[in-house]
């Protein structure tokens, strides 16, 4: 049987331990605020986890399912002073054994220092994401979007969930109309004779933020949706997690100031029966949530 690292005491997150995972994700320099927090907590009651010692939070874990197809995993962080005791692989083997009762299937996006541990716990790549940073001037919002783009009703967001789920395999429009709800400025879509060929969410993160998910037919439709996004933006810092495979894209943010910050592997374990369809993905939603 395994060993808990000493002292500690492994539990379900409650909505008290919020503010204690507000700090540790500020202390590791990601992005996530309460309302990310909330929901994870929300939609997976029974699956975000945490670690405590002398009865303070220095670790979390967070699981969200996505219909009965696939899981996901994020959120694994550990207090700086108490690293390197086993906590964070305890985190994440708490997730995985909560999950393999429900979806075996499970996937999460590993940074390059996490990757060789997912490998060793039956985790496989199955495709490249790299982020990209703006970091630019306060500027003032504006309230006009780009050409072509407009706010979408609620027939519209519907199809953007619909057009989501294809796409990354799964329903999450739990999470989309989350985010619109709490930032519909920065929600966008595009449209061809009526057909949506193109849509952009975000949130307002912690110092930045966050364009994704991101999805376009066309090249046009994804240059138009990028400058609707940083037109509704008012933040100096504006994050994107895109697909490598996807070199228009890179070119697009290149030419938008966006400079390349770091690599991410998208991983999964178990089936993989519905990997989504990758083609029109400009940007993925964020590590945390897939």
């Amino acid at each position: 049987m395994r060993q808990k690292p000493f002292g500690a005491r492994f539990r379900v997150m409650t909505e008290q331990d919020v503010t204690s995972a507000v700090r540790l994700n500020t202390l590791a320099g990601w992005n996530q605020t309460t309302a990310d927090w909330r929901r994870f907590l929300e939609n997976s009651p029974a699956g975000c986890f945490v670690t405590e010692v002398d009865s303070q939070v220095v670790g979390t874990a967070t699981t969200i399912c996505y219909e009965n197809r696939f899981s996901w995993i994020g959120m694994v962080l550990v207090d700086p002073e108490f690293r390197n005791r086993g906590i964070g692989t305890q985190m994440l083997q708490k997730a995985i054994e909560h999950l393999d009762r429900i979806i075996p299937a499970m996937k999460l996006d590993a940074t390059p220092l996490g990757k060789p541990i997912y490998l060793r716990l039956g985790f496989v790549p199955e495709y490249e994401i790299e982020r990209w940073i703006l970091n630019r001037p306060t500027v003032a919002s504006s309230s006009e979007p780009a050409r072509s783009c407009a706010s979408p009703d609620e027939t519209q967001m519907a199809k953007i969930c619909e057009l989501d789920r294809e796409s990354f395999g799964a329903d999450r429009s739990f999470l989309l109309r989350s985010l619109h709800e709490h930032s519909p400025e920065l929600t966008s879509i595009t449209c061809k004779d009526g057909v949506p060929i193109g849509y952009a969410l975000g949130r307002k993160g912690m110092f930045a933020d966050h364009l994704g998910p991101w999805f376009a037919k066309s090249h046009e439709a994804a240059q138009e949706l990028l400058r609707s996004f940083l037109r509704q933006s008012s933040r100096e810092s504006v994050i994107v997690d895109c697909l490598s495979s996807n070199s228009s894209i890179r070119d697009l943010l290149r030419v938008a100031g966006f400079a390349y910050s770091r690599p991410l592997t998208r991983m999964v374990r178990g089936q993989n029966l519905h990997p989504g369809r990758l083609e029109s993905i400009c940007a993925i939603l964020g590590p945390e949530f897939g």
